[in-house]
């Protein structure tokens, strides 16, 4: 990704360009961060890696996109996992390309492809659901990689949940015959109906993580009460340093 494209927060590169500029030219590995995968790449360095490893981080989140403005003054867009798939779908759909979903489960996965012969009648779709674990085995690896190099997909989306999902892309993206790779996790339900998004207007509040907070407040507490203040103490530790350095 060319440098002027992107934008410093921390440890990171992030793309502050529109998402109708990311392209399906060359190979690239699209990732997204928020305030809690931030929070937990910071204790788990192979996923802090694959972040970085990335040719497009996507800020997806508004606090992400908040911090931006903050430390450098400089206003970027979200862009959630969601608005880019469904921009590549509609470049696929005009030219008449093709994709791979690797992850999720035999009943999300078909009901992406009922929706997806619907909406983009023109793309070439496969899929694969890889078993349900923690760690994958060496077979396992070989077969997802199989599977996605037999189709030869223009985009392979992935959706394992983070962050084991940035980690398989990031280890394996050499291996694997895709131009575009992109880790979108949630996405996969969204798309499929199996989790409902909440609405556009929420969504064009910021509030989205509200919603989501109050619809599933057993899985998503932690990541808003607990690594939201975490990494506003991140940000704002990041802004003095900057200023200080400025003032030098």
């Amino acid at each position: 990704m060319n440098p002027s494209f992107t934008i410093p927060l921390m440890d990171y590169r992030i793309y502050k360009g529109e998402v109708s500029l990311i392209s399906l030219g060359k190979k690239t590995l699209i990732n997204t961060i928020n305030q809690y995968s931030f929070c937990i790449a910071q204790q788990d360095t192979e996923f802090k890696r694959a972040l970085q490893g990335a040719d497009i981080l996507l800020a997806d989140g508004v606090a992400i996109v908040a911090s931006v403005r903050l430390i450098h003054g400089t206003k970027i867009k979200k862009i959630a996992g969601a608005q880019l798939h469904e921009h590549l779908l509609k470049k696929l759909n005009e030219n008449g390309g093709s994709c791979f979903y690797l992850g999720s489960s035999e009943n999300t996965l078909s009901k992406i492809i009922a929706r997806l012969n619907t909406e983009f009648p023109n793309i070439r779709t496969q899929t694969y659901s890889p078993p349900f674990k923690t760690v994958f085995s060496s077979s396992d690896n070989h077969k997802m990689i199989e599977a996605v190099n037999n189709f030869k997909p223009d985009v392979l989306f992935i959706g394992m949940t983070a962050p084991k999902q940035e980690k398989w892309a990031f280890e394996h993206k050499n291996q694997l015959n895709a131009t575009t790779i992109c880790a979108i996790g949630a996405v996969f339900d969204f798309y499929a109906g199996t989790i409902p998004r909440p609405s556009k207007f929420w969504i064009n509040l910021g509030l989205e993580w509200f919603i989501r907070l109050i619809k599933e407040p057993k899985r998503m507490w932690k990541r808003y009460l607990y690594y939201g203040p975490l990494f506003i103490a991140s940000v704002f530790k990041e802004k003095f340093l900057v200023h200080t350095t400025t003032l030098k």
